[in-house]
């Protein structure tokens, strides 16, 4: 595939901004994909989407991806690369993943999210900061009402601390039960890598990740 030279935006966005607190009009998703009817892999702040456009690229026609990004300039830059390769199962959509996650998600076909990915999120290090990361109880609560039972949350950081908090907040609610035995894992389930996962493993440092899996309600 070829890519675009990246465009340059700001790196940091306040999702707490006044600006980003309206939510985002859901569009008509049977415009959107092809095959409305399969299942969905949703990633929340998918940056420049490139990791997205390699698995609607490699998953044609099996599944559809939505990729959610605070930054319009980036959300545009990726649609305009899903339209150049033809791609009918990839979409990325700008929105504050914290104000619009329950609306779009209620508007989708019931039963059709069955995979979330929220890799290397800010990590706002500032204690007064941390009410802008992206994980936050609401989040994670709206995915539990969403995702199907037997579906995967996939989490990685490069920030332990961080990367401690997203899986603190998942193993709290009790839709959710972490894969395994509590250790990070040592490699990517996913066949495509991120940009940033490349470079930190470039670095030599470590990259903490999880698997969370949705609880199937019991009779």
């Amino acid at each position: 595939m070829r890519l675009r030279r990246k465009i340059r935006v700001r790196q940091h966005v306040n999702p707490l901004a006044q600006k980003y607190q309206n939510p985002v009009d859901c569009p008509d998703w049977e415009k959107v994909y092809a095959k409305l009817d399969q299942p969905l892999h949703l990633d929340i702040g998918c940056g420049r989407g490139k990791f997205l456009l390699e698995m609607a690229w490699l998953h044609q026609p099996n599944w559809n991806f939505l990729g959610l990004e605070i930054r319009a300039p980036l959300v545009e830059e990726a649609n305009r690369l899903r339209d150049e390769l033809g791609l009918t199962n990839l979409h990325y959509l700008f929105c504050n993943a914290n104000i619009s996650l329950r609306s779009l998600l209620s508007t989708l076909p019931a039963g059709s999210l069955q995979r979330v990915t929220i890799q290397f999120p800010d990590p706002w290090f500032k204690k007064r900061h941390a009410k802008r990361r992206i994980v936050q109880p609401q989040l994670v609560a709206d995915l539990a009402d969403y995702l199907v039972p037997g579906g995967i949350i996939f989490l990685q950081s490069d920030v332990e601390s961080v990367a401690k908090e997203m899986c603190d907040r998942f193993a709290s609610h009790p839709s959710f039960r972490r894969q395994g035995t509590g250790e990070w894992l040592a490699e990517n389930p996913l066949p495509v890598p991120t940009e940033r996962e490349i470079a930190t493993q470039k670095k030599g440092k470590p990259v903490y990740r999880a698997i969370f899996t949705k609880v199937g309600v019991e009779n």
